[in-house]
């Protein structure tokens, strides 16, 4: 299975686990990128449950830079992204642009498709709940949901997930034409 596969679902959809068991069955090395932070007690105790949930593979801390941390890892490593979600977010608090942030997804996504060995990225879907009643919710939604279209587009295989199940995502020209 090579190539960019990306997982995208709600919240405890089984994104991430999905995610571990592409990578078990990969007869190659695995390496794990990592962009949530530990800015609390929470994110610090969800970040050690991750971490004792799968193997333990070499982890690169990415909260913002997934560009160069992909360009870190050994190109016959499977990689597992996870997650962009907690990535926009990152670059949103880093005081990112918008532009900027378009940009760089876009610089990571090539990396990624020209690696030899698979990478998997997991994202979240959160254009699908109630419309946000912040300025800050919306520039957050709409912006996640432009950095997943860049990487579903580029990807060879795109999933849905919910409640551990997965549904194929299609480039919709393939029905339209």
């Amino acid at each position: 299975m090579n190539g960019l596969t990306v997982l995208i679902g709600g919240a405890r959809s089984g994104k991430s686990d999905l995610a571990v068991q592409i990578a078990q069955r990969f007869s190659g090395p695995v390496s794990f990128i990592a962009t949530g932070q530990r800015i609390d007690d929470d994110m610090t105790e969800r970040i050690a449950r991750h971490r004792a949930e799968r193997p333990p593979w070499p982890t690169i801390e990415a909260p913002t830079d997934l560009t160069g941390a992909l360009r870190s890892v050994a190109s016959d490593h499977l990689v597992i992204v996870d997650c962009l979600t907690l990535l926009v977010s990152n670059m949103m608090f880093a005081e990112r642009t918008d532009e900027h942030v378009g940009k760089e997804a876009a610089a990571a996504v090539a990396v990624a498709c020209a690696r030899s060995a698979p990478t998997v990225v997991v994202t979240n879907e959160v254009g699908l709940g109630i419309h946000p009643d912040t300025e800050l919710g919306r520039r957050y939604r709409d912006l996640l949901g432009r950095v997943n279209r860049t990487w579903a587009s580029a990807a060879q295989r795109s999933l849905f997930l919910v409640a551990g199940r997965a549904i194929a995502l299609h480039d919709p020209w393939e029905f339209l034409s």
